[in-house]
């Protein structure tokens, strides 16, 4: 369950090389035995983009104080607007011991292009 097929990454970023790519299509399918983790701001949360269903909002600048909320034993994946500060979330994961972290390939962006289910204010 932990481990998903690797992606490469359009963008290469040394500074990265331990965050591994997962799908949209891979985290819709394993949603309901994740722990999403958006690290969007609030109004981007509720926003036209919305969030994914039993996600939940911790703030990328919040993060380094917010993880030792999170749990260890299950596969957790960062999402965002694009996949730039999610992959930036799975990194400080990573560095503090994190194994089964993953970064969302394209955020909420690509989500919506594929046609995806989401939440927003509203919904």
């Amino acid at each position: 369950m932990s481990h998903f097929t690797k992606l490469s990454s359009a963008e290469p970023n040394p500074d990265l090389d331990r965050v591994e790519d997962v799908s949209p299509d891979e985290v819709n399918a394993k949603k309901d035995q994740l722990c999403l983790v958006d690290v969007r701001s609030p109004d981007e949360y509720v926003g036209p983009l919305g969030h994914i269903e039993g996600s939940i909002l911790i703030e990328l600048n919040e993060l380094p104080h917010s993880l030792e909320k999170l749990p260890r034993q299950r596969t957790i994946v960062f999402i965002c607007r694009s996949g730039r500060r999610s992959a930036n979330a799975t990194a400080i994961a990573k560095d503090k011991g994190f194994e089964s972290a993953f970064n969302m390939k394209g955020g909420m962006l690509l989500w919506n292009e594929m046609g995806l289910e989401i939440k927003t204010k509203g919904a």
